[in-house]
C-alpha cells in the first residue's frame, strides 16, 4: 500500500487561487464577447444628429438608447458606427416629437438579459463558492488528521506505515539489550517461518510490552525488530488515538488493525501506550469517556486476532504501573521486556556504535568513558558523543579527543559553565565546602573513588565533588550508605570548622542526606529501634527516577519514631564527619588552597596532594 501523499497548505492555497482566477477569466471573456463597446454620445449631441438626419433607427432599453449612424463617418472621429446615449433623469417633452418628425424608427428591447449572461451570472458565484468550500474542506481535513477520504476522514488511522525497504536497521545496530534481542529474535523467526511453530501447536504472542526508562531504546528496538523480520511496520503514538469527539479513537484503532491484517504478517508499534491504556474507571464520564472507549477497542481488537494471524503488537511505556490489568494479562500482552540502563560493557558497545563515523584520537578511550558514565541511557550516550564532536569541530580539529568527552560529560550531567564573577570571600567558602566533601570522601573506607573536584559554577551548582564507582553497583551496604550521608554533610561541616558558621550552600546536601536516612530507617530495615520492618511513605519509580507518593498505612506514633531515628542517624554521621575533618584540618586547608589556585582538580591531582598511608591503602 503506497504511502498517502499529503498536500501542503501552500499547494492547496495556490490550487484554489488558480481555480478562482480561471472562472473569473472565463466570465469576463464571455461578457466582453457578448457586449459591444459603442461610442458614447451626450443627449444634446444625439438630438443634433437626429436633426441632421444621421440617425434612422434606435433601440431603447431602460434609460439607455443604442443605435447606428446612417453614415459610419458622420459625427464620429474613430469611424465607429454604433453609439449609445444615457437619457437624462428629467423627462423631455420634445424627445418623442423630434424622433417622429425625422422618421426615426424606434425599437424597444426587453429588460431581461440574454440566456448566456443569465447562466454566467447565476453559475459563476456558485463555482467560486464551491472552490472556497473545497479549499476549506482540505484545510479542515488536514487539521483534524484526515487522509484522502474527505473532511470527515479524521476517524481514519493516523498510524504511519513504514515499507520493508525503508527500515535500514537491525539488531546489530542496537548495542546492548542482549536479553531483549534474544526474545525478539524468536518473534522474528515466527514471522518469517510461522509453519515451523504452528506444526507443533505453538502460537505467536499477540503482544509484547517494552518497559524501561526514557532513552533506553524501546522505539529503536521495535524498529529493529521490523527491520529484521522484513514485514510492514505501522507506528503510532498512544496520544494520536485521542480526539475531542468520543468514538474517534476507537474508530482509528479499528482502521489501524484492519490495515495491518490486510498486510499480515505485520507489526504494529504503539509508543507511549500509557497515554491511552491507563486503568479504567477514573474518567470524568463514568467510564464512557474517549480514552476508555479507545482502550476497550484495543482490548477487543487484540482478542479478535485469529490463531493464525501473523500480526504482532509492540508497545512501549515507562509507566507500566498505570496500565489497565486487562491490557497486561496473557492473551494480549503476553510478554513483558524490561529494558534497564546499560551496564559498563553495554555502554562501551553503545559508544562504539555511535562513534563509527566519528574519528577519535584514541580508540581505547571508550572504555574509560564507559566507566565514567554510570546511569546514562543509550540516548544520553548518543548525546555525549555528539557534544564531544561539536566541541572538536568548534576548535577546528579533525579528531575527537578524550578531553572533548570529559567536557561533553560535564556539560550533559552538570550543565554549561556559568560566566559569573564570584567575590574572593564567597569563592573561598565554596572551595572549603567542596574540600570538605573531598576530604570526607577520600578518607572514608567504603566510599567511591574521587574523580574530580571543581569550584567552577555549572548549571545550578556553584561547585562539584564527583565520585565514580569502579564498577556498577546494584546493592548498597549499611556502612556504604552511612558513609554517603557523612560525605554529604562534609561540605557544611567544613564551612562551620573554618568560618564558625554555615551558609545556604548546603541546602541540597541536607535534603539528600535526610532522604537517604529516611529510606534506610523506614524502607530498608537499617534501624535497631524499628527492626526489620518497612514503612514506605513513597516509592521510587523504577524508570522515572523519582518518588511516587503512597498512602500512609502506619500509625502516627510509628511516624514519630521514624523521625527520631532519622535525626539520630544523621546526627551520628555528622559527629563522625566532624571528627574526621578536625583530624585532617591541614589536608582540608591544602586542598582548598589548591582549588582556589587551579579551580579544578582531577583524580591524579587529588591523590598526589593528599598522599598518606591511608590514601595508599585505599587508592
Amino acid at each position: 500500500m503506497p504511502d498517502e501523499k499529503k498536500v501542503s497548505d501552500n499547494d492547496q492555497y495556490r490550487h484554489a487561487t488558480r481555480l478562482t482566477f480561471l472562472f473569473l477569466v472565463i466570465y469576463l471573456a464571455v461578457q466582453h464577447f457578448y457586449s459591444v463597446q459603442p461610442q458614447t454620445l451626450s443627449y444634446t449631441a444625439f438630438k443634433e444628429q437626429v436633426a441632421t438626419g444621421q440617425i434612422k433607427k434606435i433601440s431603447i432599453k431602460n434609460e439607455t438608447i443604442k443605435g447606428e449612424f446612417s453614415s459610419p463617418a458622420a459625427g464620429t472621429t474613430d469611424q465607429s458606427a454604433t453609439f449609445k446615449v444615457i437619457l437624462p433623469p428629467v423627462d423631455d417633452p420634445g424627445f418623442m416629437p423630434l424622433l417622429e418628425e425625422y422618421e426615426v424608427e424606434i425599437e424597444a428591447e426587453p429588460t431581461e438579459m440574454s440566456v448566456v449572461m443569465q447562466l454566467l451570472i447565476g453559475i459563476v458565484p456558485w463555482l467560486l463558492l464551491l472552490a472556497f468550500f473545497v479549499y476549506s474542506s482540505r484545510m479542515m481535513q488536514k487539521k483534524m488528521g484526515g487522509g484522502a477520504g474527505g473532511m470527515f476522514s479524521f476517524s481514519r488511522s493516523k498510524a504511519r506505515r513504514h515499507a520493508q525497504e525503508s527500515i535500514h536497521i537491525g539488531f546489530d545496530d542496537v548495542a546492548g539489550l542482549d536479553h531483549a534481542k534474544q526474545d525478539l529474535r524468536e518473534i522474528v523467526d515466527f514471522l518469517k517461518n510461522p509453519d515451523k511453530y504452528r506444526s507443533i501447536g505453538a502460537k505467536m504472542p499477540r503482544g509484547l510490552l517494552l518497559m524501561g526508562a526514557p532513552g533506553t531504546g524501546k522505539t529503536l528496538l521495535a524498529k529493529a525488530t521490523a527491520g529484521e523480520a522484513g514485514v510492514p511496520f505501522f507506528s503510532i503514538s498512544g496520544s494520536e488515538f485521542i480526539e475531542m469527539y468520543v468514538g474517534v479513537g476507537a474508530s482509528r484503532v479499528r482502521d489501524m488493525f484492519e490495515q495491518a491484517r490486510k498486510e499480515a504478517p505485520a507489526i504494529i508499534f504503539i509508543d507511549e501506550i500509557d497515554s491511552v491504556g491507563r486503568v479504567r474507571g477514573t474518567g470524568m464520564g463514568g467510564g464512557n469517556d474517549e480514552q476508555e472507549q479507545t482502550l476497550n477497542q484495543i482490548l477487543a481488537e487484540m482478542d479478535g486476532f485469529e490463531a493464525d494471524e501473523a500480526v504482532l503488537v509492540l508497545a512501549a511505556t515507562n509507566r507500566p504501573d498505570v496500565l489497565d490489568p486487562a491490557l497486561m494479562r496473557p492473551g494480549r500482552f503476553d510478554r513483558k521486556l524490561v529494558l534497564e540502563l546499560p551496564e559498563m560493557a553495554a555502554r562501551k558497545t553503545i559508544l562504539e556504535v555511535h562513534t563509527r563515523k566519528v574519528p577519535l584520537t584514541d580508540e581505547h578511550c571508550l572504555k574509560d568513558i564507559a566507566a565514567r558514565t554510570v546511569g546514562m541511557s543509550g540516548a544520553d550516550l548518543e548525546n555525549l558523543v555528539n557534544e564531544a564532536a561539536l566541541r572538536a569541530a568548534r576548535d577546528n580539529r579533525e579528531r575527537v579527543s578524550p578531553e572533548d568527552f570529559d567536557y561533553a560529560r560535564d556539560r550533559v550531567v552538570l550543565g554549561s559553565e556559568r560566566e559569573e564573577v564570584l567575590g574572593e570571600e564567597e569563592k573561598a567558602r565554596i572551595a572549603y565546602h567542596e574540600a570538605g566533601h573531598g576530604i570526607t570522601a577520600f578518607r572514608m573506607e567504603h566510599s567511591d573513588p574521587l574523580r574530580k573536584i571543581s569550584i567552577i559554577p555549572r548549571g545550578r551548582a556553584l561547585g562539584i565533588t564527583e565520585q565514580m564507582p569502579e564498577e556498577d553497583r546494584h546493592n548498597f551496604t549499611q556502612e556504604y550508605l552511612e558513609e554517603r550521608i557523612s560525605i554529604l554533610l562534609g561540605g557544611r561541616l567544613a564551612e562551620q570548622l573554618i568560618y564558625g558558621d554555615v551558609s545556604t550552600g548546603a541546602a541540597d546536601d541536607l535534603k539528600q542526606a535526610t532522604l537517604l536516612a529516611r529510606r534506610m530507617v523506614s524502607q530498608w530495615g537499617m534501624s535497631k529501634e524499628l527492626g526489620s520492618v518497612s514503612f514506605p511513605q513513597s516509592e521510587e519509580h523504577p524508570f522515572l527516577g523519582r518518588d511516587i507518593a503512597q498512602p500512609r498505612n502506619f500509625s502516627e506514633d510509628t511516624l514519630k519514631r521514624i523521625d527520631r531515628e532519622v535525626v539520630a542517624l544523621v546526627t551520628k554521621c555528622e559527629a563522625i564527619t566532624a571528627t574526621l575533618l578536625q583530624e585532617n584540618l591541614s589536608d582540608l586547608k591544602r586542598l582548598a588552597t589548591a582549588l582556589l589556585e587551579h579551580e579544578t582538580l582531577v583524580e591524579e591531582d587529588i591523590v598526589s596532594l593528599l598522599a598518606s598511608p591511608q590514601a595508599s591503602d585505599k587508592h
